[in-house]
């Protein structure tokens, strides 16, 4: 599980109650420690009770968050009085972490509003953003104006910060692994990887054949091989699975799993339909589960733009994400649907789950070549899910996310599935077919909507459709 580290700025305004900043600053720490967060904050006797107030101020804590850069996520502002605004937009430009950013301001007491206790802080909160807009700094918000630390809602706002945080540092210099070509039929995954590259986001193409070959020169005995089937069988129920099938995705596992480290990769995109069932005669389903269930997401179908919104899902949740197909309507309900994979789901995704083989495919190549999916029924629960796209036509990246449950509807039919509820289902599902937007979505066990609109609009500057 990634760590959040967060500076720590407090601001100051002199001729405004000082020493609320020493409370304040006491206040904002412990429920930062409480929530699990790394802190990088000025010492207290650093400037005048560690806060920030003059172009000195100013220069010190810049100095401090330039030395920590490589670990510091993201900055907190908070502001127990006014605060000097010029001196939080100066600290952050000096700094240039070109991180997320959250102001925060303190509520005012309406029983201690008088010059020993007022803070202004709902004031000076406009100021700083002014200022911020004015530096070109890029900011985050609370959902209160002013907020108590300690409150609920500040914690819900900080964990939503954290997950941005963690969405827009993986996403720079992110490295995608692409094995295999598209399959022809699905002209759906397309995408460019220049728009991508240019977002900070690189993809390492290998072809099949290459991987392939790295097989064939594996031995049955070779010890990465026998620790990773070992791993397979641990990892779900292959009875009835044919031990040369195992075999098969064990050598495979082992290719990808070399590739991968060789290359840094933070994901995998992963060729299928029909080349590895029809010249190599297992599907990579359970090798990609293993990895998705492990926190380095795999797709299949060389969908490299899907991949990248499991990518995004996981860095926010911090769990395990899966690509699916919008497959079915459920009965005449219209906020129900169907969702599929034949499949390739982490088990977390399950409420029970097997290994078998891909039907699908199989009347194609035959049964005995597409040993290796996961099957069953997902959980009930809620989740999140969000497609990236590029739009090639305009030159741009573009992306929609919402949340939704998974609910516990009867359903009987094969792959990884479940039934979904999703509000205003239909106008998503117009939303989607009106901007010719893919049928694949990927998924998270989570809510963490809010903050993947925060990180891929505020500070990826990407086209975002927030569904609610």
């Amino acid at each position: 599980m990634m760590k959040t580290t967060l500076g720590v700025l407090v601001g100051n305004r002199g001729f405004f109650p000082a020493h609320l900043c020493e409370s304040g600053r006491t206040t904002i720490l412990k429920v930062l420690q409480e929530e699990g967060i790394e802190i990088v904050i000025l010492p207290v006797d650093a400037t005048k009770f560690g806060a920030v107030e003059s172009y000195a101020d100013a220069q010190r804590c810049a100095a401090l968050f330039r030395e920590h850069g490589e670990n510091i996520d993201g900055v907190v502002v908070t502001l127990p009085n006014f605060g000097d605004e010029r001196a939080v937009a100066d600290t952050l430009r000096l700094a240039g972490l070109n991180v997320p950013v959250l102001v925060h301001a303190f509520n005012d007491d309406q029983t201690r509003m008088g010059i020993k206790f007022r803070r202004d802080s709902f004031c000076g909160k406009m100021s700083a953003c002014n200022n911020l807009r004015q530096y070109g700094i890029r900011y985050s918000l609370t959902r209160l104006h002013t907020v108590d630390p300690t409150s609920d809602i500040f914690r819900e706002d900080l964990r939503r910060f954290a997950a941005t945080c963690r969405v827009v540092k993986r996403l720079k210099n992110a490295r995608i692994g692409a094995l295999g070509a598209r399959p022809a039929a699905f002209n759906t995954v397309r995408y460019s990887e220049k728009l991508l590259e240019a977002s900070g986001v690189s993809v390492e193409t290998l072809d099949l054949s290459e991987a392939l070959g790295w097989v064939r020169r594996m031995q049955d005995s070779d010890k990465a091989v026998t620790e990773k089937l070992a791993g397979i069988n641990a990892y779900t129920d292959v009875t009835g699975i044919p031990p040369e099938s195992l075999l098969k995705m064990a050598k495979l596992g082992v290719a990808i799993d070399r590739w991968v480290a060789e290359k840094h990769l933070s994901a995998t995109a992963i060729q299928c339909w029909t080349a590895l069932e029809e010249f190599y005669g297992v599907v990579p389903c359970t090798l990609m589960s293993m990895m998705s269930e492990s926190l380095l997401p795999s797709a299949c179908e060389t969908d490299v733009a899907g991949l990248l919104g499991m990518y995004v899902l996981q860095s926010a949740s911090n769990k395990p994400a899966a690509l699916l197909d919008w497959n079915n309507n459920y009965g005449t309900d219209p906020d129900k649907g169907v969702v599929f994979h034949c499949s390739n789901l982490p088990k977390a995704f399950f409420s029970h789950q097997k290994m078998d083989y891909q039907e699908i495919i199989a009347g194609t190549v035959g049964k005995d070549n597409t040993f290796g999916t996961i099957v069953g029924r997902i959980a009930p629960g809620p989740f999140t899910y969000c497609r990236l796209s590029t739009d090639d036509l305009h030159g741009r990246i573009t992306s929609y996310v919402g949340e939704g449950e998974f609910t516990g509807d009867a359903l009987e039919t094969f792959g990884g599935f479940g039934v979904i509820k999703v509000p205003r289902f239909q106008a998503l599902l117009q939303y989607i077919c009106r901007n010719g937007l893919e049928h694949h979505v990927a998924a998270t066990r989570a809510t963490v909507a809010d903050a993947i609109d925060d990180a891929l609009s505020t500070y990826l500057e990407w086209e975002v459709y927030h569904h609610s």
